[in-house]
């Protein structure tokens, strides 16, 4: 019954929204993607600290039109960094190569995910966040947004978003785009990792600005899971240190 009601809420919002939804059909967004390095590192690996920058920054984008969307990382941001520990142990940074394509008319999404030197195609219906929404507001890149929040119990994750109705429902950075209108900063365990809308541009897309890259090994989210777990597992009992966003 719980979960009648949340997608009816999310109907009934989404019909709001295009209400408003008018000159901002098609474009695209700049995020900048902050991660707090120090706080992921494990309780082991505290002394890397005073080796490594506490932030690492990149930028990612959004493309959508009124159907479709994708979130990708901007192609001239791709970096790749090597930190070595001393006594034959590396640690490694590398941004995700991840891209999500979101089909808002049939509720489905396609994710390349990137996973030591693979990619893996993942498709499946769009997951419903149980969202809790706030009372504030706050303006980001010339937006008034709303507040909407959630604790993701197996990450031990707690979320704040921050949407504008202005644009079309389900619209967003990575898997949180099941809003009534476009997030604009997404900020996980106040400060840890925050993503941030710093330009936004209403235009009509170019060619292939919508398409996901090629290749991918076809699979399900539950098998993907299953063998990413067993992969850093395995690592991990070999000594290495792996941070996953």
């Amino acid at each position: 019954m719980k979960k009648i009601i949340l997608l009816l809420g999310v109907l009934v919002s989404v019909a709001a929204a295009r209400v408003v939804f008018a000159q901002t059909s098609e474009g695209v967004i700049i995020y900048e993607n902050k991660i707090n390095v120090h706080r992921t590192l494990p309780p082991e690996r505290q002394e890397m600290k005073n080796m490594i920058p506490e932030y690492r920054t990149t930028q990612e984008q959004l493309a959508f039109n009124a159907t479709q969307s994708l979130y990708k990382p901007v192609e001239e941001d791709v970096v790749e960094e090597d930190i070595d520990e001393g006594q034959g142990v590396r640690m490694r940074f590398r941004n995700a190569m991840n891209e999500y394509l979101v089909d808002q008319a049939s509720a489905r999404r396609s994710v390349l995910q990137e996973f030591m030197g693979k990619k893996y195609l993942i498709e499946d219906s769009l997951t419903l966040i149980p969202w809790k929404f706030g009372t504030e507001t706050k303006e980001i890149s010339g937006y008034t947004c709303k507040q909407a929040s959630y604790y993701n119990e197996e990450r031990k994750q707690n979320i704040i978003a921050w949407y504008s109705d202005k644009f079309r429902p389900f619209l967003g950075p990575e898997n949180f785009n099941t809003l009534p209108g476009a997030v604009l900063q997404i900020d996980v365990n106040e400060g840890e990792r925050v993503i941030t809308a710093k330009q936004i541009e209403t235009r009509p897309l170019k060619k292939n600005e919508l398409k996901l890259s090629s290749g991918g090994i076809k699979t399900t989210q539950e098998e993907f899971t299953q063998l990413r777990d067993e992969h850093i597992k395995k690592m991990k009992a070999n000594g290495a240190n792996i941070i996953i966003r």
